[in-house]
């Protein structure tokens, strides 16, 4: 109901005098939702993670692991909302949802108990103050590579948004505060450049000099292969059945994390042992085909090559989206060039195209196809494309469909939006196949 009176108000103002009082309409929003819901952060430990890539993963693995270690959590992310047992899909199509929606999250948090609330914070989220009033304990930064560039004018801008998640930590309110940094992140420095009352680096090689921090995080070996990670941490051994090294980033993001909360290694142990994966992420669907079928939420060139980097040694036909209509163009010729390099078969289709045309998206994307001698396929019709994938795969292969992993829209002009699931529609098409030999 708020919402729907915040968006008639808003139709009201002419959009220029809009957008000059935009940033104090934001921060009044933020207050206002605070206010109503009674700053509910103070009775919760807020941790906001923060990064290009990696969120969402990150995310679920501190759960499982602070849920083994006998704590109640909350969480906001690009998959799903969860308080405690509880949990229903994000379908909202924003993985930092409104002010209201935040607040009112934190206060059923705080009153069902839970010890940790969990959130997925983006730089669009923070341009629009949708963090402000929210008390920080921890930030988690994952990486840093090229997105949203349009929507925020340049890199640096991109990144003095992530930054100034830890300007709210600084000056937070909190009793301790904690920072967690990817080391090997070549932005590692600036974003361990806050006071905080402890600071964490974890990484796979080992740290520069610019890096003295007290507490870190680094295997001393590990290993990745079809079956998942293996690594050794402070001569204890760990298994993980995710794939990729991404995935191990991921991992030890959460690990440092949970031990800068004194959760012991036994419990991460046994966490990261039962942990069955993340719905979307390098996601397997299975109904007894002969080949791999994988659907990932891959949606930046570093991200798409890193997938592509696991199943090296199969023969690949990749089903590529690249991009929604509207924003990062720069980088749809990009991924291109990366499936001409590492696939076998390339089929463009389209994503989530808003109020741009699908077709002159995917034309896009195959100019970087254009630039080396490689053939590919181009079937706008989502469906039709994962079909296509499916029906020439043999027995072997592995089968990658990236973009959405498990958006539950496909998004077109004016707002608006078909219901999809690639994973649902994957299994649909195995059926057809199935029952048509």
């Amino acid at each position: 109901m708020i919402n729907k009176i915040l968006i008639f108000i808003k139709s009201l103002i002419p959009k220029k005098l809009f957008e000059f009082f935009q940033p104090t309409y934001h921060w009044l929003l933020a207050f206002l939702a605070a206010l109503i819901y009674r700053f509910p952060s103070r009775k919760i430990f807020v941790v906001g993670v923060t990064g290009t890539k990696g969120k969402t993963s990150v995310l679920e693995i501190m759960s499982a692991i602070l849920e083994q270690a006998g704590y109640k959590t909350a969480l906001v992310s690009t998959l799903r909302f969860k308080i405690g047992k509880e949990s229903e899909r994000n379908e909202k199509k924003m993985t930092t949802p409104g002010r209201f929606f935040l607040q009112r999250f934190l206060r059923r948090a705080a009153k069902e108990k839970c010890q940790y609330a969990l959130l997925e914070m983006t730089s669009q989220g923070v341009s629009q103050f949708r963090h402000k009033f929210i008390g920080l304990d921890a930030v988690i930064f994952t990486n840093l590579s090229l997105e949203h560039i349009e929507a925020h004018g340049s890199f640096e801008k991109y990144k003095e948004a992530k930054l100034k998640l830890f300007e709210v930590l600084e000056k937070s309110y909190k009793k301790k505060k904690v920072i967690i940094v990817n080391g090997d992140d070549k932005n590692a420095v600036q974003f361990l450049d806050f006071k905080a009352d402890e600071k964490w680096v974890y990484g796979l090689n080992s740290p520069t000099e610019k890096i003295n921090i007290p507490y870190a995080l680094y295997p001393s070996s590990y290993i990745l292969n079809k079956f998942g990670i293996k690594f050794v941490v402070d001569a204890k051994e760990f298994n993980s059945g995710l794939l990729g090294e991404f995935n191990l980033y991921n991992i030890l993001a959460a690990a440092a994390f949970v031990r800068s909360q004194a959760v012991g290694w036994g419990d991460i142990k046994i966490a990261l042992e039962n942990f069955k994966g993340i719905p979307g992420r390098v996601e397997f669907v299975e109904e007894g085909q002969d080949f791999k079928v994988v659907v990932d939420y891959a949606h930046t060139p570093d991200s798409l090559e890193k997938l592509y980097e696991v199943f090296q040694t199969s023969r690949k036909i990749c089903v590529l989206g690249a991009a929604g209509g509207g924003r990062d163009k720069w980088k749809r010729a990009e991924m291109g060039k990366i499936a001409a390099a590492c696939c076998d078969e390339v089929i463009l289709t389209n994503e989530d195209p808003y109020d741009e045309s699908p077709k002159k998206i995917v034309e896009d994307i195959a100019e970087g196809i254009k630039k080396s001698p490689f053939k590919y396929k181009m079937i706008i019709n989502r469906r039709e494309a994962i079909a296509e994938a499916l029906k020439i795969a043999k027995t072997g292969d592995t089968v990658l469909i990236t973009g959405k992993g498990t958006d539950p829209w496909i998004m077109g002009p004016k707002g608006t939006k078909i219901e999809w699931d690639d994973r649902e529609v994957v299994r649909e098409e195995l059926a057809l196949l199935k029952s048509s030999v």
